[in-house]
C-alpha cells in the first residue's frame, strides 16, 4: 500500500511532559574527562593577563550549559507555523505522533525561552563538552591580518562533529517513551554516525539512509555507523517505495537529503514501533545545538572578547543556529552588535538563490509544509564534496531570522573552500570536514579585508567537525581533480515550479 502522508487516522494521545530538573552544582570536568581545571582556549601572548586570569580562576566560565535556548521566545515576530499537507491548516501535536516522541513534539512547538537539559543527557555530554574555543593565531600570522580569529571546535565529540549534541537527547526521549527503533537520513555521514553512537548508548536499533553520492565517497563514515550497530542503506534504495520510484526513473541518481528523508519517514510511518530522527532543519534540533553558542558566550566573556563577525556554514542550518542563536539573543538585548553571516555552497544556494515559500522538507512530499528558503523539494544538487550541505531548503527558523534581517548569507564554490581548508590545516594543524571549509573560506575573506582596511576585528567561526574521513576529497583537490559545480538556473526553475502554492 502506498504511503501518502505521515499522519495516522487514530493518533495516540499526547501525554504530559515529564518535569526535568537541573543538575545543580555538579562540577564539569571539561574537554578531557580526567582534567579538573581545564582550559579550553589556546591563549596567545597578546591576550591581556587580566583575561587569562579570569579564564583560569573561574572554571564556571566554561561549564556545560544546563539549558537549551529557544530563540523563538525573543523574536519580535514569531515564525510561520508548519502546515498539514492535506488541509493547509497548522500542524497539531497529534499529527506528528507517528514520527516523534511527545517531548520532542512539545519542544518543536514551544515558546518557552529555556528548556532544561536532562541529567542523563548532561552525563553523556560530559564525554566531550565543553568543547574548546581556539584562537587561530597561526592562521592570523599566515594571512598577515590585524583581525583576531577564534573558532569553536566541535570535532572533539565521539562522532567528530556537532551532531551528537542533538542525537543524544533525541534518542534519550525516544528511549524514555519505550521506542525500540529509530530511522534517519544522512548526507556526509556525520549525523548518521552520531545517531548510531547515541543508539548504542541507549540500546535502540538504528537504520540509516545515506545519500548515494556520500555513501560512495565516504565509506569509512558508513563503517563508523555500522561499528556503532546501525544498518545503512544507500539512498535512493529499493527498500522503500519512494526510493524505488526514483531509481526506476534514474538508476544512477546520486541522491539527496530530501530523498533520504522521504525513505526514512516512509519507514517510520509504516512501523508502529519505529520513530524518525532528523539531524537538522526542525526547531527542536536547532534548540539542542544552542549548547554550542551558550558555551561560547561564556568562553568569550572569560577572555574579555566580543565578536564583531560570526561565521558558520549552512546546509540545513543546525550548526550555524547552534552557535549564532545565543549571540542573536544578546544582540536583540542590545549588548552586542555582530555581523552574523551564513555561508552556503554555490551549488546548493537555498538562502541566496532560493525563494521564501512553504515547501515539503522531503522529495516525496511526506512531511508537513514548512515556510523556508527553498530551491524546490525536487531539486537534486550536484554531488559536491560537502555532502552535509546538499539540502534543498534551509531551516524554517533560520529562514525567518534571515527575513527579519538579523543575519546575512553568501555562497562560495568548493575549490575556494578547499584552498582555505589547506591553509587552515597547514597553519592550525586541524583538517576540517568539507562542510566547515565554507566558513573557513568566508573567514579568510573577512580577515584579508581587515588587512586592507587595518581593522582589528574579532572573527568567531563555527568549526563543526574534522575531516579525517573525508581525505578522498582532499586528494581530489590536491591532485587538481576538483572542479566547481554550480546550479543550473533551468534546473532550479523546474524544481521551483513544483513548490506547493499555499495562500497564508
Amino acid at each position: 500500500m502506498a504511503i501518502k502522508c505521515i499522519f495516522s487516522a487514530n493518533p495516540p494521545a499526547i501525554s504530559s511532559p515529564t518535569s526535568i530538573h537541573n543538575r545543580g552544582e555538579d562540577q564539569c570536568v571539561g574537554w578531557f574527562a580526567r582534567r579538573t581545571r581545564p582550559v579550553h582556549l589556546r591563549l596567545s601572548n597578546g591576550i591581556k593577563a587580566k583575561a587569562r586570569a579570569a579564564l583560569n580562576s573561574d572554571w564556571r566560565a566554561v561549564e556545560i550549559p544546563h539549558q537549551w535556548y529557544n530563540l523563538i521566545a525573543d523574536l519580535p515576530v514569531k515564525p510561520p507555523p508548519q502546515l498539514h499537507p492535506k488541509t493547509f491548516e497548522p500542524v497539531k501535536p497529534e499529527d506528528l505522533s507517528p514520527l516523534f516522541p511527545d517531548e520532542l513534539i512539545r519542544q518543536e512547538a514551544t515558546n518557552d525561552k529555556f528548556i532544561d537539559i536532562p541529567e542523563e543527557v548532561l552525563d553523556i555530554y560530559r564525554l566531550w563538552r565543553p568543547t574548546p574555543l581556539i584562537r587561530a593565531k597561526r592562521l592570523e600570522k599566515l594571512l598577515n591580518t590585524p583581525a583576531k580569529i577564534y573558532y569553536k571546535y566541535e570535532g572533539v565529540s565521539p562522532a567528530g562533529s556537532h551532531k551528537p549534541n542533538t542525537a543524544v537527547p533525541q534518542v534519550f526521549y525516544n528511549a524514555k517513551e519505550g521506542v525500540k527503533n529509530v530511522v534517519t537520513e544522512t548526507g556526509a555521514g556525520q549525523w548518521g554516525s552520531s545517531l548510531g553512537f547515541a543508539c548504542s548508548l541507549f540500546g535502540l536499533s538504528c537504520e540509516v539512509w545515506q545519500v548515494r553520492a556520500s555513501y560512495d565517497q565516504k565509506p569509512y563514515r558508513r563503517l563508523m555507523m555500522e561499528t556503532w550497530g546501525a544498518k545503512v542503506h544507500p539512498s535512493p534504495s529499493s527498500v522503500t517505495e519512494a526510493g524505488s520510484r526514483i531509481l526506476q526513473m534514474d538508476p544512477s541518481n546520486p541522491g539527496s537529503l530530501g530523498i533520504a528523508i522521504s525513505e526514512a519517514v516512509e519507514t517510520a510511518a509504516r512501523n508502529a514501533d519505529t520513530k524518525y530522527c532528523l539531524g537538522s532543519v526542525l526547531n527542536h534540533v536547532l534548540l539542542h545545538q544552542t549548547v554550542i553558542g551558550e558555551e561560547c558566550l561564556k568562553q568569550m566573556e572569560a577572555i574579555g572578547e566580543t565578536p564583531d563577525v560570526i561565521i558558520g556554514c549552512t546546509g540545513g542550518g543546525s550548526n550555524f543556529a547552534g552557535l549564532s542563536f545565543p549571540f542573536i539573543r544578546e544582540r536583540l538585548n542590545g549588548k552586542i552588535n555582530p555581523v552574523i553571516r551564513a555561508v552556503e555552497p554555490a551549488a546548493c544556494p537555498s538562502l541566496t538563490k532560493g525563494i521564501y515559500s512553504y515547501d515539503f522538507g522531503d522529495t516525496a512530499g511526506l512531511t508537513p509544509l514548512m515556510k523556508m528558503h527553498t530551491l524546490g523539494h525536487d531539486f537534486i544538487p550536484d554531488p559536491i564534496h560537502a555532502g552535509g550541505l546538499r539540502y534543498h531548503g534551509m531551516a524554517p527558523l533560520i529562514s525567518h531570522v534571515y527575513e527579519l534581517g538579523f543575519m546575512e548569507a553568501i555562497s562560495i564554490p568548493q575549490t575556494e573552500c578547499f584552498q582555505g581548508a589547506i591553509q587552515f590545516a597547514r597553519s592550525e594543524g586541524l583538517i576540517p570536514a568539507p562542510e566547515p571549509t565554507h566558513a573557513i573560506a568566508a573567514t579568510i575573506r573577512e580577515a584579508l579585508h581587515c588587512k586592507e582596511t587595518g581593522e582589528a576585528k574579532v572573527i568567531l567561526m563555527a568549526m563543526c567537525g574534522h575531516g579525517h574521513f573525508d581525505l578522498t576529497s582532499y586528494e581530489k583537490y590536491l591532485q587538481g581533480k576538483m572542479f566547481d559545480l554550480t546550479f543550473e538556473e533551468e534546473k532550479i526553475q523546474a524544481s521551483l515550479a513544483k513548490v506547493p502554492q499555499v495562500v497564508p
